[in-house]
């Protein structure tokens, strides 16, 4: 069975075969943006900084399963590239098997101890009910959540993207229309509850219709076999996704810097202000990450092959694919700036003049942003997970801490709202530093 993987792509053909991808991160991302817009209109701006608050927990257990989505992916496209099918269907099974372990025990952790994780989130008391209902709503879905990363990178491999979009959209939708039915006054109007089941719904569609793919489609190169666990595999696995782990577990640690200082600054409006920032920025996120999710099992495979040229080609055309759509997003952020704050904050609340500014200073970020995410997930997909970990780490964790340490004694609350930028700008020169340090190494 010949893999999709090993043709010749050209641009065009490059960004055909990830477009589905860079789709389906976009509507992944909406799952909590829409569950912000319809939380700030019919419940208020109090309610989204409580969904924002919860945000590190889910952060948490994205990043878990990420690690073993993007680490567990780089090595079946490797074994893919080496023509050893039957090993990739079974760490594919492994795979899934400990994402189902893993999403029992996060629930049941959450479920035991709610009033402490809230402890720990540093909760205030005015938003500590709607804080605990929005999280507790969201745990049962935890074994989908995980299930839902995982088809985002194995349906790519598989050679199956469009289906992997068409869960995402189908379950996009019905995050949507949830969202309506369980938030509106008009309608269920159970508030912030009806806003995590929405999204939990939106998690379990494509999650478990993915999991029943693969269990009944024997058709596809990639599909559940009796497991196999081989402790090297594993360990090379969970080595290759430590970045995507460390990277998406930094986002929490400064979701909750960000939180802590905007509160002791200027209170819950600058919460809900950070929640409308990096909302835009999630979206914006979802293009490259998208991007990153198609192309990585290419250049994993190209690498698995031994096809240099090959390996060349793809990062090349991705250098100038990111270039674009770089450029484009700081531009139509920049002219819809209005418009982006204004779907969550009424254009005569104070809040909305606070939140414009901040994304405005903001906006350098995304000039160095899609290359510091490309050149992370390529590294890992070169099963390089410690250059890969570093990039990570300094970018979304170390840079960032750094900045928000010092920034905001020099230039106040617009040093809050500097510290990203400042941490990308750091991080390229890293992630270039690498880049060039390897290129002998592995002939890109």
């Amino acid at each position: 069975m010949n893999s999709p993987l090993a043709k010749n792509f050209n641009m065009i053909e490059l960004l055909k075969y990830t477009m589905p991808s860079m789709i389906m991160m976009i509507f992944m991302s909406t799952y909590s943006i829409i569950d912000g817009v319809f939380v700030s209109t019919f419940v208020g701006e109090s309610a989204l900084a409580a969904v924002n608050l919860v945000m590190p927990l889910i952060g948490i257990v994205m990043a878990v399963g990420l690690m073993f989505a993007t680490g567990g992916n780089a090595v079946i496209a490797k074994f893919l590239g080496q023509g050893n099918m039957r090993e990739a269907q079974e760490f594919l099974t492994v795979i899934y098997i400990i994402g189902g372990i893993l999403g029992g025990v996060l629930t049941a952790i959450v479920l035991i101890f709610p009033d402490e994780i809230l402890n720990l989130l540093n909760v205030s008391d005015s938003l500590y009910s709607l804080t605990k209902d929005y999280m507790l709503s969201l745990t049962a879905f935890f074994i989908p959540l995980f299930f839902m990363i995982f088809i985002q990178s194995f349906m790519v491999t598989a050679g199956h993207p469009m289906f992997g979009l068409m869960l995402s959209l189908v379950g996009g939708m019905t995050n949507i229309i949830l969202d309506y039915i369980l938030i509106s006054p008009d309608v269920l109007n159970i508030g912030i509850t009806g806003a995590g089941i929405a999204t939990g719904i939106g998690y379990a569609i494509p999650g478990i219709i993915g999991f029943l793919y693969f269990i009944f489609n024997r058709k596809c190169v990639l599909h559940f076999v009796n497991p196999k666990l081989n402790l090297k595999t594993l360990a090379q696995s969970i080595f290759n996704g430590s970045s995507e782990l460390v990277g998406s577990l930094a986002i929490s640690i400064t979701t909750l810097m960000f939180n802590f200082i905007l509160m002791s600054m200027v209170g819950d409006s600058g919460v809900a202000a950070i929640s409308v920032i990096l909302y835009i920025q999630l979206f914006q996120n979802a293009i490259y990450i998208g991007y990153t999710i198609g192309v990585s099992s290419i250049i994993a495979f190209k690498y698995g092959e031994k096809n240099h040229n090959g390996l060349h080609k793809v990062i090349t055309q991705s250098f100038k694919i990111i270039s674009v759509a770089s450029t484009l997003v700081v531009a139509l952020t920049f002219i819809f700036s209005n418009e982006a704050v204004g779907i969550f904050i009424e254009k005569e609340s104070a809040t909305f003049e606070m939140t414009k500014n901040g994304l405005l200073l903001f906006l350098p970020a995304y000039l160095f942003m899609g290359f510091n995410i490309f050149f992370s997930a390529m590294f890992t997909s070169l099963s390089n997970g410690k250059v890969s970990a570093i990039i990570s780490v300094l970018r979304s964790l170390v840079f960032i801490v750094i900045a928000l340490l010092i920034l905001p004694q020099i230039f106040k609350l617009n040093g809050v709202w500097l510290a990203v930028p400042v941490a990308e700008f750091l991080a390229i020169i890293v992630s270039i530093y690498f880049y060039k340090k390897n290129k002998s190494r592995y002939q890109y």
